[in-house]
Formats: C-alpha cells, sequence, structure tokens
C-alpha cells in the first residue's frame, strides 16, 4: 500500500486527481481520542481525500483503519509518559513524515501527539495544522507549576495552529478562556460514538446479565473506561464500599496501567464479590443494558464516548462535574452530577437513583433524547471537510 501511495505522489506533495492529504497524528490509537478520530474521517469521500494514521499504539481501531483504505504508520517513540528520549526522537521521525509525506493537513490528538504532531507539521511547512482538544493535559489535581507549564506549552502550540476543535462547549469555552484558541479558530464537536446501539429492554438487559453472570435481582453499577488516574477507579471504589445497598454489584468494562491496583483494593475494600472487573470487550453495546446505573468517577474528562452510549442506551447516569461532560449530563434533567474527587458523594447519587426508579428512568429518558441525534460520524466528518477543505471546493465528504 506504502508503495502505491508513493507513485501515485507527485510533485509538491498534491494528489492527482484533487485529493487532498491529511495525517491524522494521535499518540494511542485506541478507544477515546483515537475512536473519534477513526470516526470521523471514514465518511470522508475517498475520491477526494486520502487519510494517513500515525500512531505510537496501534490496535483493532487500526485495522479497521486499514481495512478502509487508509494507511496506518506505528511510530514507537510516540509514547504518552513524559519521556525526553523518547519525545526528541519522536519529533524529529514526525518532522520528517510530515516533509516527505506531502500532507494539506495534519490533524492532531491527544497531548503528546497534539505537542509534538503540531511542532513537527510547522516545522516541515505543512500548509495546514488542526488540533482536537478531548480534553486537557491539565487539571485541578496537578501540581500548580506542573499545570501552569502545561498551559503556557499550549498558549504557544496555539500560535501555530491554523483550527482549534473542541470536544463539548466546557473544553471550548476553557481553551477560549486559557487563549488556547482565538474565537476565529475555535469550533466546538461533539463526540463520535459507534453506530450500534443496544437499547435497554427486558429481553436486552436479561440476556447482557447472562453474558456477565449477575443475577437478574442483583442492582448492578457499570462503567465503561481506561483504568488509569484520569478515570478515578479508587474513587468509584470508595463509592461502591459506602453505598447503602450492600448487595449491589459494580462492574468496570476496560482496562489499563491502573489494573492490578484497582482490583487489589478492592479486594482490601471487601469487594472482592461485589466489584467485577470485565477487561476489554468488543460487545460493549450489548453489554450496556446490564445496568441499572451508569456511574463515572473521572478526575477530568472531555465528554466522554461511554456516556453519550449509555445514554443512548437508556440508562441514567451519575457523573462527576467535570469539564464538558454537563453539556449532556443536566444536573436533576438527565443525570446527577456531583464534584470530582468526592466518593460518598458519588455513593449518595447512585443509592437515590437506585431507591427511586421512576425518577431514574425519567432521567434516562430524558438523557436518551438528548445523545440520539448529534453524536454520530456524518456531524464530524461534515466539520472535519470544511475544516480541511478551507478555500478549496466545498461537498467533499460522502452524502
Amino acid at each position: 500500500m506504502a508503495g502505491r501511495l508513493e507513485r501515485d505522489r507527485i510533485e509538491g506533495g498534491r494528489i492527482e486527481g484533487g485529493r487532498i492529504e491529511v495525517a491524522q497524528i494521535v499518540t494511542r490509537f485506541i478507544a477515546g481520542a483515537g475512536g473519534v478520530a477513526l470516526r470521523g474521517v471514514l465518511p470522508l469521500d475517498r475520491a477526494r481525500y486520502r487519510v494517513t494514521i500515525i500512531t505510537g499504539q496501534g490496535g483493532p481501531l487500526a485495522d479497521r483503519a486499514a481495512a478502509a483504505g487508509m494507511r496506518v504508520l506505528i511510530e514507537p517513540s510516540l509514547v504518552s509518559p513524559l519521556s525526553p528520549n523518547d519525545d526528541r526522537r519522536a519529533l524529529r521521525h514526525l518532522t520528517a513524515l510530515c516533509a516527505n509525506g506531502g500532507y494539506d493537513v495534519v490533524h492532531t490528538h491527544s497531548a503528546k501527539a497534539g505537542a509534538l504532531g503540531r511542532l513537527a507539521a510547522h516545522r516541515a511547512g505543512v500548509p495546514r495544522i488542526v488540533h482536537t482538544y478531548h480534553g486537557f493535559p491539565f487539571h485541578q489535581f496537578q501540581n500548580p507549576l506542573r499545570r501552569r507549564a502545561y498551559i503556557a506549552i499550549e498558549r504557544r502550540l496555539a500560535r501555530i495552529t491554523d483550527d482549534v476543535l473542541a470536544i463539548g462547549t466546557g473544553v471550548a469555552t476553557e481553551a477560549l478562556r486559557l487563549g488556547l484558541a482565538t474565537p476565529r479558530s475555535l469550533r466546538t464537536i461533539t463526540p463520535v460514538v459507534e453506530a450500534v446501539t443496544v437499547p435497554r429492554t427486558g429481553t436486552s438487559r436479561t440476556a447482557a446479565r447472562a453474558e456477565l453472570g449477575i443475577d437478574p435481582s442483583t442492582p448492578l453499577i457499570g462503567t465503561v473506561g481506561r483504568i488509569d488516574y484520569q478515570k478515578a477507579p479508587e474513587h468509584l471504589i470508595a463509592a461502591v464500599a459506602a453505598l447503602r445497598h450492600t448487595d449491589a454489584v459494580a462492574v468496570w468494562i476496560g482496562s489499563g496501567p491502573g489494573d492490578r491496583e484497582a482490583k487489589e483494593l478492592a479486594r482490601r475494600r471487601g469487594l472482592a464479590d461485589r466489584f467485577v472487573f470485565a477487561g476489554e470487550r468488543s460487545d460493549v453495546p450489548q453489554l450496556l443494558p446490564a445496568f441499572d446505573v451508569f456511574a463515572m468517577a473521572s478526575r477530568y474528562e472531555g465528554l466522554p464516548c461511554a456516556v453519550v452510549e449509555a445514554m443512548r442506551c437508556g440508562l441514567p447516569v451519575v457523573a462527576t462535574a467535570v469539564n464538558s461532560v454537563p453539556d449532556l449530563v443536566v444536573p436533576g434533567e438527565s443525570g446527577i452530577l456531583v464534584p470530582p474527587g468526592r466518593p460518598r458523594l458519588l455513593a449518595e447519587a447512585i443509592d437515590e437513583l437506585l431507591d427511586d426508579r421512576p425518577k431514574a428512568e425519567r432521567m434516562a429518558r430524558r438523557g436518551q433524547s438528548a445523545a440520539g441525534s448529534t453524536y454520530d460520524a456524518g456531524s464530524l466528518a461534515e466539520v472535519l471537510d470544511q475544516v480541511y477543505s478551507a478555500g478549496r471546493p466545498a461537498q467533499l465528504a460522502a452524502s
């Protein structure tokens, strides 16, 4: 595939037939930022766009991208943790890729790829640089000096960024307030979720619980996400331990670097039989109907796809009031919000929804309605079409 790509290329990086070359750079091409990045470009017309994915870590999404005709390049030095040697190597390699790729647009995602990718594209003279804020690399729980350093870096990167896309109004307004984007460069977008939704019904609930091995009468709290510092698994574990519903069980779908510590903490809190770590699953839409309440304890977020998917399924949601989450989880209407880092309040909110099923169902219906229409790939592809083809003929996205 790469050989064909090089043979098609002509001087100046332009492609015969007028196709626009786009490079998507993302640190980890996995669920979250990677999923939104892929689902946003899939509807673009391949006769007018050619997309290359550059990432430090592949997986099932990389296979989907390749199957859709995209070129996938793995750059092993592009890693998430701060690593001066890897970071210098990644910047050097990304700059070479941008210089040799003839890209018309470089679109970056996530903190590390956003910094190194934009700088590399700028050094390589890429005509248009786009960045998506799925959330921020800084938050209230950080050392203040580190937080200020991150903000200063993002402000400098804003000077070389032509378009800034922010997931949700909370992220967008914070980006504008902190000087990470200008009013002219900033656009608010919604996260793109998988098209498959399995609504919660008696039948789907029974099937999901059978798959998870959970009794139909057991109150069940569930969440989906990477087990890491951002998602605060220790806070959700503490909340489950504090529930008045001592017969309730929690299920965490996902994995991550905090796996072992979270399992050990659940055991120490006496929750070995009440906290199920289900690991990575490819059937998340089919499992969501098992839950009575969807809970999210994150310290910081953008607007997570998991919350959108839970609401589309018809689940009542309890989440932390961070970044753009209140765009969808409207307190007392489509869910309950609690401050981050307050497990006992999280527990009280979960207990409230388990106690008051009519209230939970009312919130679930309103959430399902709110999440039902604007979180699809077509909406994001329309925005990307406008951004990528600025100054060129419109209607480049597939209808």
